[in-house]
């Protein structure tokens, strides 16, 4: 028997060759027939989630980086891919036909994408969405110029943040600019020595006006009379800061609040005061409720505006 010497695998017979040369063959002969049915393809998995498979890994995360690198573009605040791609070799059938679009679909599908706008505001209320800071900036400069000596108002800007950029209606900047102008030119109009009166008190029905004369008062009546039912709570019509809140005579439980601008607004005859002296109030807070305390002759609430301690008709501003 002969040997045949092998310096880095020692001594094999010349069987042990023919047999190794065999197994070669059968394994080229399988690799051939596993090359020929299945082809060797890229797997693609998220968090152990297999997603399909590709043929150009290279191409596909091209893709995703565009994907990703649309966050600071076009109003894309945040792009949140569901995790990090993994990939691997894997054999697929020939029949099976691979398809890298599916694949990225399926990321993109399970993407987070937040869209950023600008919102702008009229007293913390916003009126009007630009999509860019640019001309949220020039709007709010433009509208502070044009109505600052007239009205006093806070115009503002908020970032407005979506899921959904098709919830979000954006405007152009000259539509923009209409809206909020013709939301000033009603404050305007709604505005007492340029404090605006946001909110009615109440609603109800007006019994008695300014300048009317009745029994059950010997001068013309300073202010507005609005019956409704007891208990009816009452809004304050401005921001401002409490003054009074205690009885006062012929006004009953009243609630005086200091606007501003040399402006009071009296609420009068009230059942419950729910604010008390130095409190700072926001148009629209409840801060009392409708009775029928004082010179007063059934529920109602007594609204009387006062400029430099004269008072002026309320319709003029308000309930008109």
């Amino acid at each position: 028997m002969k040997f045949i010497l092998n310096k880095q695998i020692g001594y094999y017979t010349k069987e042990t060759i023919k047999c190794l040369r065999l197994v070669a063959i059968a394994l080229f002969i399988i690799f051939c027939v596993i090359f020929l049915k299945y082809n060797l393809v890229c797997e693609v998995s998220i968090s152990g989630e297999v997603l399909g498979y590709i043929e150009n890994k290279k191409a596909f995360e091209n893709e995703l980086q565009e994907l990703v690198n649309q966050e600071g573009t076009n109003n894309v605040a945040f792009v949140d891919l569901p995790g990090v791609p993994e990939y691997k070799l894997a054999f697929v059938s020939n029949d099976y036909k691979v398809n890298d679009a599916e694949v990225f679909a399926k990321i993109e599908e399970s993407t987070n994408i937040t869209y950023k706008y600008y919102g702008i505001t009229v007293n913390g209320k916003q009126k009007s969405v630009v999509g860019s800071l640019d001309e949220a900036e020039d709007l709010v400069s433009k509208m502070k110029k044009e109505y600052k000596d007239n009205l006093d108002f806070k115009i503002g800007i908020e970032e407005v943040y979506s899921k959904n950029s098709k919830d979000i209606k954006t405007v152009e900047l000259a539509v923009a600019e209409d809206k909020v102008s013709n939301e000033l030119q009603k404050m305007e109009s709604s505005s007492v020595n340029g404090v605006y009166l946001a909110q009615k008190p109440i609603t109800g029905i007006i019994t008695s006006r300014f300048g009317d004369r009745e029994d059950i008062r010997s001068f013309p009546h300073n202010g507005l009379d609005i019956a409704a039912p007891y208990g009816t709570k009452i809004k304050s019509a401005t921001d401002g800061v409490v003054t009074t809140s205690g009885n006062r005579g012929t006004y009953g439980n009243l609630v005086v609040i200091d606007c501003g601008h040399n402006v009071e607004i009296y609420y009068g005859h009230c059942s419950k005061l729910l604010v008390n002296v130095g409190d700072k109030v926001k148009a629209g807070d409840i801060i009392a409720e409708v009775g029928c305390t004082g010179n007063s002759t059934g529920n109602h609430l007594h609204f009387e505006i006062k400029i430099n301690g004269i008072s002026v008709n309320p319709q003029n501003y308000i309930y008109n």
